[in-house]
């Protein structure tokens, strides 16, 4: 009798050992035996998303969707509503109404479950003056029994849609497909309770907000080393020279860093993406351990994405699973006004997943960017309008976030 041993590497650090006994063992048993585990170690990977061949096991969960028709996400109780047609015949789709200054909960549900996919749609603007509902509207997510939250982000920026304004994204955690179907695909476990609230910093109350929440309910709790997601805003107006933009600090714990949105207004001339992204691992202090080649270099790019176009250079906007520039505009596409033109500081929208490549901290972890920028007459220090979203996965409990600024300092320039 031959004992057979597979060992494949889990996204938790973890392996899986996948054994057979059998009398022979000849290649093709070799490669049935190596896709059987390769299939236990995709389910085995803790709060991950699912993957085809995970759908072949059966899992111990109870799936549930919470939104306007159903908003407890009790079984049996989706779509009692009733609208002019008849009972549950769309009569509750969306929240309507939502006042200015107040808090709408999302969701409240008791766990221990997982947040599988999240799907929003608002308009952009509620009047020509009023235009920046993408980040006047703030989500907060809060998990089991913490009061302060481990997501705060303007709704459209957590959608990698920053300056207020939609745009296609196409990548594995987040899609947005016409018009403003805005979708998020990050797993995000929690043990006791999971709270999701929408805050209304707009001018004029949201007539329609529309979504919903897919979410599974274990039957059995998750083990100690779960790991929490979490996402952060954060923005400064007009950078310093020489000092580096901050995407995340205060970060203490263990966990892994898994993605970067940056929305980056230009308020210079020439190249702006000379800056090298720097992550500051647990005990770094003056220098980081890693430290990349430039902004366009870490989201994927090289030499200014540039193309020539009937003499001038054009940037050129892509997306794929893990990296993308959805976004690049100079203009305010979203209102006219008889009296003056729709010129804005050119406006970039960039994301990079690390996925597959995720920054694991054990302690301490801190994110930066340079503004240097470049030209004929070479290197220079720029200052640029930076915000940005870091998105990671810790175990809990974690720092307090900054402060939040107000809607107004939040809005494009």
């Amino acid at each position: 009798m031959t004992t057979v041993s597979i060992a494949f590497s889990l996204a938790d650090g973890d392996f899986l050992i996948f054994k057979k006994q059998t009398t022979s063992v000849t290649e093709a048993d070799t490669h049935r035996y190596e896709c059987i585990a390769q299939t236990d170690a995709a389910y085995a990977m803790k709060g991950t998303n699912m993957t085809l061949e995970s759908l072949t096991k059966i899992r111990h969960e109870s799936s549930r969707a919470v939104n306007a028709e159903n908003p407890t996400g009790e079984p049996g109780k989706g779509g009692i509503a009733a609208s002019e047609l008849g009972p549950s015949r769309k009569g509750s789709p969306c929240l309507r109404n939502i006042p200015v200054g107040a808090t709408a909960t999302l969701a409240d549900i008791t766990g221990p479950g997982c947040i599988r996919h999240i799907w929003i749609t608002v308009d952009e603007k509620t009047t020509d003056a009023d235009c920046f509902v993408l980040r006047d509207l703030v989500l907060r997510f809060y998990w089991d029994d913490e009061e302060e939250p481990s997501v705060e982000c303007p709704l459209g920026d957590f959608f990698c849609c920053g300056f207020g304004r939609a745009c296609l994204v196409n990548s594995m955690p987040v899609a947005v497909v016409p018009n403003r179907g805005f979708n998020m695909y990050f797993s995000m476990p929690f043990g006791a309770r999971a709270r999701i609230t929408l805050e209304n910093q707009h001018k004029n109350a949201i007539s329609a907000f529309f979504y919903q929440i897919d979410y599974t309910v274990n039957d059995e709790p998750f083990d100690d080393d779960i790991a929490y997601f979490h996402a952060q805003w954060r923005r400064q107006r007009l950078t310093e020279k020489g000092r580096d933009y901050v995407v995340l600090d205060g970060v203490k714990g263990e966990g892994h860093y898994v993605g970067t949105y940056l929305a980056l207004t230009t308020l210079e001339r020439y190249w702006w993406g000379e800056g090298e992204f720097k992550f500051y691992i647990d005990d770094d202090e003056e220098y980081p351990t890693i430290c990349g080649t430039g902004t366009e270099d870490y989201f994927g790019g090289s030499w200014s994405f540039a193309k020539q176009v009937n003499g001038k250079t054009v940037e050129q906007n892509y997306c794929t699973p893990y990296l993308g520039y959805p976004y690049y505009s100079s203009h305010d596409e979203l209102i006219h006004n008889d009296y003056h033109n729709d010129d804005c500081p050119p406006m970039r929208g960039f994301y990079r997943w690390h996925i597959p490549d995720p920054i694991r901290f054990r302690s301490n972890l801190k994110v930066t960017v340079q503004q240097i920028g470049v030209g004929h007459r070479g290197f220079f220090e720029r200052q640029d309008d930076v915000a940005s979203v870091a998105y990671w996965y810790q175990k809990g409990p974690h720092a307090p976030f900054p402060q939040l600024p107000s809607a107004e300092e939040r809005w494009p320039r």
